[in-house]
């Protein structure tokens, strides 16, 4: 994993914060399809992600419209409702705005 590559600011960030009560072969199968499956939404500006029993993961977008079509992708609705119902304990979703980006 590498620190996303984000553009000048400002721009949005998804913040994903889970709870997983159980882990197995078909999460992972999960994270990775949409892993792959993001990457090619517009508006998607890249991803980190830090996954233990307290997952992490935190998302950079152009625009909160490009953020709204993502959360109604059909697939990633269907990966949304498995993990309410088979991996997640509680989970939250933080949307912000990135006023500044500096890092070297």
């Amino acid at each position: 994993m590498k620190i996303a590559n984000t553009p000048q600011a400002p721009y949005y960030a998804v913040i994903f914060t889970s709870l997983k009560n159980n882990a197995d072969a078909d999460y992972e199968k999960m994270a990775e399809k949409m892993e792959e499956l993001v990457k090619n939404q517009a508006g998607y500006l890249g991803h980190e992600s830090a996954r233990e029993t307290l997952g992490i993961t935190v998302s950079y977008w152009k625009d909160l419209d490009s953020i709204r079509n993502w959360k109604k992708n059909s697939e990633h609705l269907f990966a949304q409702k498995e993990g309410r119902g088979k991996w997640y304990s509680a989970y939250r979703v933080r949307v912000c705005r990135v006023e500044m980006d500096y890092g070297f």
